[in-house]
């Protein structure tokens, strides 16, 4: 019975333990899932974009008939930007005709990719994605893959391909083993780099022909992981180099990668467990002692009343003494048990606590990007609020209330600036919704100025806004029109660097159920090729930057039902305007 309801206490402690340790791996299945994603999702843009490039039309115009220095030079700086393992693009009939690796002992160019089904399905669907090994390099990647078009004729495919190594590293950091698999359970990106290509249960002939197919693997024998599962505690167990170690299992589709991909996270639980099952034992078993040393005591100071009318009284004295030198004995004990039971309790809430703060540092440091912007603009009005304060408080103590009365309104007013800068900067983190509604367009306008009243500040730049007390409503979404306004503003005040006498103008105009917005700067304007190529991706007149941020503003602004573009003929300058619909 002892032994029974020792090894009782001890299963129900695993069970406890292994609880805790899969809400710890639950909690963090979406960061490693988000590792991966946001990895995919950064690179998935790129071919997209790649295949309305005119350079990339132009090369495919010309089938390969010379080659395309200028576009590999541009592939490659690309690749670089986006920390892609190789860009290239592939004629109608398969051939790379342009890489960034060309030149290279492994480059991709005269290659042929017909047999490739990110390259059938992209020229069949317009995009596609594959994970497989290189034919060239031997390295394991994600494709990915856009068609690119001509008036509707398809020219060829432009690919991205990205090597997952980073993501992989980042997982094996984290402490946990982690790993993807395919629709047909293959493991494809790991933490255990022996594990790839292996799969979680045996293959049919047909699932490993189509996985051979799929993946470019020829001999790859698709053997299953060392995992073993259904022994009834939900755990699972890893048999390798002769030793079995169990694993809390926890798995999560991941439809926004790649459709069929599954991420599985396993934390390490042998240690855990045993030690909760060995405390649990050990507390259960004391217990029991101790219960049953009491009741020794109990039945033997019954033996000893009994035998008290025989005995003399110094033998009923020195059982007495006995029985109080053991009870103390036993107390000593008791007392010593929930001191180290106490300890151990206050150890698990020390490290409770250190996982809340890591926790909470790793989501401090997320704020930590803004928080010295908003703290330069709070700044000047909470030192006018103290200057306000302590000149009403001399104002009250003369007995003058009407000039203290102008100070805290004066107050007041700091106070309501204060809350408009942080209103207007928690309105911009949030993410913007889809659906568009009425907007006054003064609103937008003053939320980006808000915005960037630190930098406006700085730069010394004269802001001219539009006149009038009505401002023309538009049908839009606020944080989207401002992230177009922003982002104007942020290219003049660029444009304007270490100009003398910096100015800025922001003009209405209503023209018929049409509202033109206007940002126009003093700065030294755009040359014929810039202005030619401005709205193109990639082309930049910066330093730093890809040249995407007046594409995706154009975007923004067709999503809007509207239009951006650069006014022509401005003498000095440069002036956009943006084109949305007034409603009334």
């Amino acid at each position: 019975m002892l032994a029974g309801a020792v090894a009782t206490a001890g299963r129900i402690a695993e069970g406890q333990a292994a609880d805790d340790l899969r809400n710890g791996a639950l909690a963090a299945l979406p960061l490693a899932a988000g590792t991966l994603t946001g990895e995919i999702e950064k690179q998935r843009l790129v071919p997209l974009v790649l295949a309305r490039d005119d350079a990339v039309r132009d090369a495919l115009r010309r089938a390969g008939k010379v080659e395309e220095t200028a576009l590999d030079a541009k592939l490659k700086a690309i690749a670089g930007d986006a920390s892609a393992s190789a860009i290239y693009v592939i004629d109608t009939a398969g051939m790379a005709i342009s890489a960034s690796n060309a030149g290279q002992p492994d480059s991709f160019v005269g290659s042929d990719y017909n047999f490739r089904h990110y390259f059938t399905d992209a020229m069949a669907k317009g995009a596609a994605s594959q994970y497989g090994l290189g034919t060239i390099s031997g390295k394991p990647g994600l494709y990915l893959a856009g068609r690119v078009d001509d008036g509707g004729k398809p020219l060829g495919v432009a690919v991205l391909k990205v090597e997952l190594g980073g993501v992989e590293a980042n997982w094996r950091a984290s402490g946990f083993l982690v790993f993807v698999t395919d629709e047909r359970g293959v493991v494809l990106a790991t933490s255990q780099p022996d594990w790839r290509f292996h799969a979680l249960a045996p293959l049919s002939a047909a699932d490993a022909a189509a996985a051979h197919d799929q993946l470019q693997l020829v001999e790859a024998a698709f053997d299953p992981l060392p995992i073993r599962r259904g022994a009834g505690d939900g755990l699972a167990t890893i048999d390798e180099a002769g030793k079995s170690r169990r694993f809390v299992e926890v798995v999560q589709d991941l439809p926004g990668a790649v459709p069929g991909w599954r991420l599985w996270l396993l934390t390490p639980a042998d240690t855990t467990l045993a030690a909760a099952a060995n405390t649990a034992r050990l507390t259960t078993l004391l217990g029991l002692l101790l219960m049953g040393l009491l009741a020794y005591v109990f039945t033997r100071r019954r033996r000893t009343r009994r035998l008290r009318q025989e005995a003399l009284g110094r033998m009923n004295a020195e059982l007495e003494s006995r029985v109080s030198t053991r009870t103390a004995e036993l107390t000593r004990s008791n007392t010593a048990l929930a001191g180290e039971i106490a300890e151990r309790e206050n150890a698990e809430a020390k490290v409770r606590r250190l996982r809340d703060d890591l926790a909470q540092a790793n989501r401090l440091s997320i704020l930590g990007q803004i928080a010295a912007g908003v703290a330069h603009e709070i700044n000047q009005p909470v030192a006018a609020i103290r200057t306000y304060a302590e000149n009403a408080g001399r104002f009250l103590e003369a007995g003058r209330t009407e000039p203290a009365n102008g100070n805290l309104t004066s107050i007041v007013s700091m106070t309501e600036r204060i809350g408009a800068i942080t209103s207007t900067l928690r309105t911009f983190a949030r993410r913007p919704g889809v659906a568009a509604s009425p907007l006054p367009v003064g609103e937008a306008i003053d939320g980006a100025l808000s915005l960037l009243s630190g930098r406006i500040r700085d730069s010394g730049v004269t802001i001219v806004k539009p006149r009038g007390t009505t401002s023309p409503v538009v049908m839009a979404s606020r944080i989207r029109l401002e992230q177009i306004l922003v982002n104007l503003l942020q290219n003049a005040l660029d444009a304007m660097k270490d100009r003398p006498d910096p100015r800025i103008e922001i003009n209405l105009a209503e023209r018929g159920d049409r509202v033109l917005i206007s940002v126009r700067d003093n700065g030294p304007g755009l040359g014929p090729d810039a202005a030619a190529n401005l709205f193109m991706p990639f082309q930049t007149t910066k330093e730093k930057g890809l040249g995407l941020g007046l594409v995706i503003s154009q975007e923004i602004a067709q999503e809007l039902g509207g239009t951006l573009r650069l006014d022509p003929g401005t003498r000095s300058g440069a002036s956009f305007t943006i084109d949305l619909r007034r409603i009334e």
